[in-house]
């Protein structure tokens, strides 16, 4: 493809003339621009007609330290892209910035019907999910009345096997979004370069992906794809184009996310967005008095990732995209991240060292690409008459008592392969009459359903009543705490901690914060659970002190404390895993981990890894990721 006008330069769309001071470059493919807007160029393509140049006059630098091919940042955006837009729709030449007015209904099709699982190759079902419900006593004495009587209900995902990894779970269109300002130039770039390839290379042929990135403003450079060969290759090369300068759009970039996803033609099963950001919105501070104010930036977002903004005449179902936030060092904005997750039912890792970002998106990825049941709900039903259902403390997943305590329900979504989650449900149990006889009191009926991604069915399961013995006299076994139900108060209690810990903090009270932690911690350690050695108690304990120590000062909490204390708590509220700190969700740790029913080395014990709620899909990802980083340097692969 010729210019249509060689007397103007291919980048800026500035004059060519002679006598403006600067020196002039003309390509092999005739082409022509000034040497100081194609210097910068360390893909060899032409900005233009996407030739790859053989030659250049001038050393190509290093694309992890250079700023690549960028439009000026001083042109309007009908000025920037006037010749360039033509040949970056073509196929072999994927980079195409395009305007928020746009309509990005360019999304590949689906192969055959999304909605038929036969189509997709998931034409077996899995096994199914499994319920467990345990009474926090065996039995309580016939003329005792409790007005808190603790049931722990817990589920369990079915497995995926390996090799049924990509076609046994649900297909994902997923955009990434990704900052490129100016903070992140050099190494951060080019580390965040790496990491999406790691997910592109792992995304199967039923997968889309779709890549904004954002400084100023947003610009979607991949529309969404299917990743199959050339998929992927267009991908990557979008990736490899992209450079850092400007300042930071939080806003626009998760308004142009949110527009693909919904402009698109035909959608997945599952759709979510992974948003990474090294800074703060520099960009829309005078659209609110208070910056900080979490909710300041939220009420400026698209009500399918905030749905607070729907307003109440837009309050029916409609589909809200969880959004997973990586905030990139210690300059990041952890309130705002932790927000945006939290209103989208995503979550909120803290990626205190560089080099861990791409094990960390492994980590997401191991669980959005094992997504086994979705629209799963528990439905909790009394069974006898006078025992009423109290509360529900059931985190970030929407949950309430009706017919006067007599009924509840807990809506939880999505389960990865082998996802585990486990809820207090809270009772009040009346007395019996005085009778000679020994009887049993019915606590809970319980039920739930879910959509089966394998056979694309609803599927409907009873667990078993759960019941107490209530004899006229009491043992001292039937006083004896199930441990289950201990160390599931000491999680909720954790969360609580610090919580409030992290509350007192944002006021400037860390003494006070410290003080809290300190004693949140004690009260755990006493508990019959910790006492035993259960591993999630310790684990506990460990991120309760870990948090104490980056409350240390206002310097330690503002750059480490507030990250990583809010990226705990979207964890604890989730019940899902998330990197935060130095350590990434799934990586090997040396000390035996807890498993679903199991304790401290016992038979159900898991492979040691980092922190709770962490898949086998999860850390077989993180491994992988990690065995890749040290092929990259040369470094010999740790044996199977």
């Amino acid at each position: 493809m010729s210019s249509p006008d060689n007397k103007t330069c291919g980048v800026c769309y500035g004059s060519l003339a002679t006598g403006k001071g600067q020196a002039i470059f003309t390509a092999e493919c005739s082409h022509s621009f000034h040497f100081g807007c194609i210097t910068n160029n360390s893909n060899n393509l032409c900005p233009v007609c996407g030739i790859k140049w053989k030659d250049t006059p001038f050393t190509m630098p290093n694309s992890s330290a250079s700023n690549t091919f960028f439009p000026s940042p001083f042109l309007p955006p009908q000025r920037q892209y006037p010749r360039l837009s033509r040949v970056l729709n073509q196929p072999q030449f994927p980079l195409r910035p395009v305007l928020e007015s746009e309509t990005f209904s360019d999304d590949d099709p689906l192969p055959g019907n999304v909605t038929d699982p036969n189509s997709l190759g998931l034409t077996t079902g899995l096994e199914r999910v499994t319920i467990k419900a345990i009474p926090e006593r065996p039995a309580l004495g016939a003329s005792e009345s409790l007005s808190e009587f603790s049931v722990l209900v817990g589920l369990k995902a079915p497995s995926i096997s390996d090799n049924g990894r990509n076609f046994q779970h649900a297909p994902i269109d997923l955009v990434t979004v990704l900052d490129v300002s100016g903070s992140m130039h050099g190494s951060k770039l080019s580390l965040m370069k790496s990491a999406v390839h790691f997910i592109i290379d792992n995304l199967g042929p039923s997968d889309r992906l779709s890549i904004v990135s954002f400084a100023d403003t947003a610009q979607r450079i991949l529309p969404l794809r299917r990743m199959i060969d050339e998929g992927r290759q267009s991908a990557k090369q979008a990736v490899d184009w992209l450079s850092a300068r400007g300042s930071t759009n939080i806003v626009h970039a998760l308004k142009i996310g949110v527009k693909v996803l919904e402009d698109r033609r035909q959608q997945n099963p599952v759709s979510t967005i992974i948003f990474l950001s090294d800074g703060n919105d520099t960009c829309n501070y005078g659209a609110f008095s208070n910056p900080r104010h979490e909710l300041a930036y939220l009420h400026l977002l698209p009500a399918s990732i905030c749905p607070q903004n729907r307003g109440m005449e837009n309050s029916g179902q409609q589909t809200t995209f969880p959004v997973h936030t990586f905030g990139f060092g210690t300059d990041h904005d952890p309130v705002v991240m932790h927000a945006i997750a939290n209103a989208s039912g995503g979550t909120f890792s803290f990626i205190e060292s560089y080099e861990m970002l791409q094990d960390a998106f492994a980590s997401c990825i191991g669980g959005l690409l094992s997504v086994v049941t979705q629209d799963l709900c528990l439905n909790l039903r009394s069974a006898s008459h006078g025992v009423e259902i109290k509360s529900i403390p059931s985190g970030r997943y929407a949950s309430e008592t009706y017919n006067g305590g007599s009924q509840g329900i807990i809506k939880i979504g999505d389960l990865y392969a082998d996802e585990e989650k486990e809820f207090l449900i809270n009772l009040s149990v009346p007395s019996l009459p005085d009778d000679d006889a020994e009887r049993k009191t019915s606590l809970l009926d319980i039920k739930c359903s879910y959509r089966d991604v394998a056979s694309n069915e609803m599927v409907q399961i009873e667990g078993e009543l759960v019941e107490i013995r209530r004899p006229k006299s009491v043992f001292p076994q039937d006083m004896v705490l199930n441990m289950e139900v201990d160390r599931q108060r000491n999680r909720l209690s954790a969360l609580l901690t610090i919580t409030e810990a992290q509350q007192m903090a944002e006021t400037g009270n860390l003494a006070g914060a410290q003080a809290v932690l300190s004693k949140g911690r004690s009260e755990l350690l006493a508990t019959a659970s910790a006492q035993a050695g259960d591993t999630l108690c310790m684990w506990l304990d460990g991120e309760i002190e870990e948090t104490r120590k980056r409350m240390a000062t206002p310097q330690v909490y503002m750059q480490q404390g507030r990250a990583y204390a809010l990226s705990g708590m979207s964890s604890h509220t989730s019940q899902r895993a998330a990197s935060r700190g130095n350590n990434v969700a799934g990586a090997q740790v040396s000390a035996a981990s807890f498993g679903f029913g199991g304790a401290s080395g016992g038979p159900s014990a898991k492979p040691a890894v980092f922190g709770a709620y962490v898949t086998p899909t999860m850390a077989n990802m993180v491994a992988q990721s990690q065995q890749q980083s040290k092929l990259a340097k040369g470094i010999s692969p740790t044996p199977k």
